[in-house]
């Protein structure tokens, strides 16, 4: 493995950057299509003749995907070599896009949703690792806060981007961009000349029991988190199977993982302290991003009733704060202690997620606006500084695997999150629900005081006006049921996201980033 960061053809900083910029905005686009369907997915549920529970997967098989496809990066481009695996990644991307955009029901859009996230996984990790190999290490600041400003604008801005091109377009072009410039980025990486060499014999090496292990234990693991709430846990036939196979996958791919000499995952980093440490705050920090990308756009499509170009309004505020802060952060990070910086950048997103958790069925732009300004700063102050502070002080050697690993951690807390939600959004408001329903009687003079006024307002409909009256009632009901369901979520999250700043106290110090 070492010999994969070796500098064996020496490339012009020019021709250095114009590799990267190219790989990065592959990055961009591949943790980007995570999130742009967010605010668009009632467009996708109608357009797709689909339950809210059906399209949701549009999202999750996305994740799955892409979670199976970082950790396998490692080895595979070592064995491809960088430039021929990325470029296939790339094509694969972009051919996968356009089917999305042609799909002609929700089972095709699923499959090819699965195939993007593959070939957009690929990318994420060797893109990081190109980072290595590209520029010597005191060239390497830069890089790494470019890749950490686009791992926290894609799903910042995603929705934004989905919204206004729903609105304006249709939802097929959340797809279609990424046509022309996945073609530009192949063309380039692919005429580019080699970063590193392949090495056909390390297929003998490939850990298929390993890999096939891992997409059981994730793959089960999705499935059961996201349907069991829905269908009574272990009372489900199917619930039961996926979580067997979870089970059954994480034994077969810890034991070859910790017994093979060359394992798929390297699970020996998670010695160093500072990698595991951040890998916890790397899995929160997932939870966070996609969680919020995908809670927010659903209460203000459901609850405010609001269109995806009034969803990507709001939440494009993120976006801008993140995009204006990035010359503040080049200052911030060489003049502070990593640690402490990762700590307030984690205390910040945290206090933003808990201001958020104080909706109301009125809440909307001005409400959202601080929160998302506390947020945004403090989600990309963590993603750029935890990264440095995961891989700076492991050996060189390690690098490739660790960034498979630190990678997949983000993007199984996503995966985990929002699964999570799905599966506790619909017990916490029927529990809301039943709360409220109990102050429901004719003994409750503000309850049949309202009704009244109500029936007078449709009295033009005669018998049905009460009927009318009822139903308008308990559709407020479930509208607050829902918004005290998300501001139940949102504090949970906060608290997780406040007790996991504090880990930042164990890490060992690490060297300063120098821009």
């Amino acid at each position: 493995m070492k010999n994969h960061f070796t500098h064996e053809i020496s490339l012009s900083p020019h021709i250095a950057w114009v590799i990267f910029v190219a790989m990065i905005f592959g990055n961009f686009m591949a943790i980007l299509d995570i999130q742009i369907v967010a605010s668009s997915l009632n467009e996708i549920q109608a357009g797709m003749s689909a339950s809210r529970y059906e399209v949701t997967w549009v999202q999750t098989v996305y994740l799955i995907a892409e979670i199976i496809a970082i950790p396998m990066s490692s080895i595979v481009s070592r064995i491809l070599s960088t430039r021929i695996y990325y470029s296939i990644c790339a094509v694969g991307f972009t051919v996968s896009s356009l089917l999305c955009a042609i799909a002609w029901n929700l089972e095709s859009l699923l499959v090819f949703r699965g195939i993007q996230g593959f070939m957009g996984g690929g990318m994420i990790p060797t893109s990081m690792t190109a980072l290595f190999l590209l520029f010597p290490e005191h060239k390497r600041s830069l890089p790494l806060v470019l890749f950490g400003m686009v791992s926290t604008l894609g799903p910042a801005i995603g929705p934004t981007i989905g919204g206004w091109l729903t609105n304006s377009f249709s939802w097929h072009w959340m797809f279609l961009i990424n046509i022309i410039p996945g073609i530009m980025i192949s063309a380039i990486i692919f005429s580019g000349p080699d970063i590193d060499k392949h090495n056909y014999s390390l297929i003998k090496s490939l850990d298929w029991l390993s890999l096939i292990g891992m997409a059981m234990f994730l793959g089960g693991l999705e499935y059961f988190l996201d349907e069991g709430a829905r269908h009574d846990w272990f009372a489900d036939t199917a619930v039961r199977f996926s979580f067997g196979v979870c089970i059954l996958g994480a034994m077969i791919f810890f034991y070859r993982s910790l017994t093979q000499p060359k394992p798929l995952l390297d699970l020996s980093v998670f010695k160093n302290k500072n990698f595991s440490l951040s890998a916890i705050i790397s899995f929160v920090i997932g939870m966070a991003l996609y969680g919020l990308g995908y809670m927010i756009p659903v209460f203000l499509g459901q609850v405010r009733e609001m269109n995806s170009s009034q969803i990507g309004h709001i939440m494009m505020v993120t976006g801008i704060v993140m995009f204006l802060f990035a010359p503040l952060l080049a200052w911030l990070i060489p003049n502070f202690d990593t640690r402490k910086t990762v700590l307030v950048g984690m205390l910040l997103a945290g206090f933003g997620v808990w201001l958020n958790s104080h909706l109301s069925i009125q809440s909307d732009y001005d409400f959202m606006f601080w929160p998302q300004i506390y947020r945004g700063i403090g989600l990309m102050i963590c993603l750029i500084v935890v990264s440095h502070l995961a891989m700076s002080t492991l050996p060189l050697s390690k690098i490739a695997d660790a960034s498979g690993i630190y990678n997949v951690t983000r993007n199984i807390g996503g995966a985990v999150g929002l699964a999570l939600i799905n599966s506790s959004l619909d017990w916490l408001t029927a529990l809301h629900i039943n709360q409220i329903n109990q102050f429901m009687t004719p003994e409750n003079w503000i309850f049949i005081e309202h009704l009244d006024q109500l029936t007078a307002q449709y009295h033009s409909l005669g018998q049905d006006a009460q009927q009318v009256a009822l139903s308008m009632i308990y559709r407020d009901i479930h509208y607050q049921a829902l918004t005290s369901s998300f501001n139940d979520l949102l504090r949970m999250l906060s608290i997780i996201m406040f007790v996991t700043a504090f880990l930042t106290f164990f890490m060992d110090k690490s060297k300063k980033m120098n821009i």
